[in-house]
């Protein structure tokens, strides 16, 4: 019987071996199809493609590297706390099936078994855009040096509203970008007028009083960084850009020892029916702040007002590099407080947009709440400077504490009425 037992064990382990003794294009591909092609082609912002083979098998061991210690694909969320549309991250199994290749021999196997080649419009993550808006020059960005924020004022010249349910922003050179928000500048905003000149970078005087950061009051129409994906709305929703409207860039550029230039374009999708409902950008931050020298844990926390009923269709954390952790909740009208989503362990180097794998309904009266963390210490690797004491600034050696959410409403409503909740009345005598 024992011996039986013991037969009966060896022929599962080599069971088990030969389960995982995966080739390229049975097993791997599929994954790198899934998971890394995204970014890992030729023009997007992973350093090597992984399409094929051959471009594949010398990587073998840094992937291993890369997926045993969760660093690739980039995902940071907690997953005790809500179930994302764009989770990234890798199954047990994927990282298993991934090492195993790497480990015996990186084989190639049969080019039958290779599922269908994912099909990308080139130069986009989005289909073919309806529209194509571009800088009329390249910005030169020189080798060394501080980079004030720019503002390039792009005319769309729409005689009549459009809905835009996919945008996707391209930097010429990513490497020294560190981000654009790109803000839909309504036709009665006096935002930059008779200051910037359209299509010509602009730095703003650094005054008192001016809202440039926040766009000037004006809504965001999409943001990038390094590792966004494109913002992808459902069949229904959309952005609105009212006729007369001029989209303008906030770029942050900075500089990494090489000179270069970069001519941004964004492309537009457009709704082919109107949507039911309209998706707006909401920020919850907190400017007055002043992390003292060595502090390893700062809490920096931020709330909106009571809203009107809305869904939650995305989150966007945004700190800079001495950025720690960063939650967000919703408290209901009853008191009670849920967390949405967690972000233990925030990476400047990779700022993610978190989309719900389902919209997260909130009913009219409720406020959200942020809570981040700062680590000013010498322990952080990235600190520029553990004895400085850090404020609200644009710079990466400054902070910011900005939660932004995306959430959708009744296609007629706006931002004013978003927050136009009635407040309690007392109960009468």
């Amino acid at each position: 019987m024992l011996s039986r037992s013991i037969s009966l064990l060896l022929v599962s382990a080599a069971t088990l071996v030969a389960a995982k003794d995966p080739t390229f294009y049975k097993d791997v591909l599929p994954i790198l199809q899934a998971r890394c092609q995204e970014c890992h082609r030729t023009g997007e912002i992973g350093r090597m493609p992984l399409l094929t083979y051959q471009q594949t098998r010398p990587w073998a061991a840094a992937i291993k590297q890369a997926v045993v210690l969760r660093k690739m694909p980039p995902w940071f969320a907690d997953p005790h706390y809500g179930k994302f549309a764009n989770d990234r991250s890798l199954t047990q199994d994927q990282i298993d099936t991934l090492t195993a290749w790497a480990e015996r021999g990186a084989k190639e196997g049969s080019p039958k078994d290779a599922p269908a080649a994912r099909q990308f419009e080139e130069g986009w993550n989005i289909p073919k855009p309806d529209l194509v808006l571009q800088m009329e020059k390249p910005f030169p960005i020189p080798a060394q040096g501080t980079i004030d924020y720019h503002y390039v004022v792009l005319p769309t010249k729409f005689t009549e509203d459009r809905w835009v349910r996919m945008a996707e922003t391209r930097p010429t050179d990513r490497s020294v970008v560190h981000h654009m928000v790109i803000f839909v500048r309504d036709p009665q905003s006096q935002w930059l007028r008779g200051e910037a000149e359209p299509g010509i970078p602009f730095v703003p005087p650094k005054s008192t009083g001016r809202n440039d950061i926040g766009g000037g009051g004006n809504e965001i129409l999409t943001v990038y960084t390094p590792g966004m994906v494109p913002d992808v709305l459902r069949p229904n929703q959309a952005r609105l850009i009212k006729a007369g409207s001029d989209l303008v860039l906030q770029i942050h550029y900075t500089t990494n020892g090489k000179a270069t230039e970069d001519q941004t374009k964004i492309g537009l999708i457009f709704s082919k029916e109107p949507p039911t409902e309209r998706v707006m950008s909401v920020p919850l931050s907190n400017a007055r702040f002043a992390i003292p020298p060595g502090d390893s844990n700062y809490e920096v926390a931020a709330r909106s007002r009571p809203m009107n009923a809305a869904k939650v269709v995305s989150f966007f954390p945004h700190m800079h590099l001495r950025g720690k952790d960063f939650e967000y909740r919703v408290v209901y009208p009853t008191g009670e407080s849920q967390t949405l989503l967690r972000v233990p362990k925030y990476d400047f180097n990779w700022q993610l947009a978190y989309k719900p794998a389902e919209d997260i309904a909130i009913p009219a009266g409720s406020h959200f709440e942020c809570t981040a963390h700062f680590d000013n210490s010498p322990n952080n690797p990235y600190n520029p400077d553990p004895k400085a004491t850090v404020r609200f600034g644009e710079q990466s050696w400054e902070e910011m504490a900005i939660g932004f959410m995306d959430v959708a409403v009744d296609a007629k409503m706006d931002m004013r009425r978003l927050f136009a909740v009635p407040q309690a009345q007392p109960a009468a005598r």
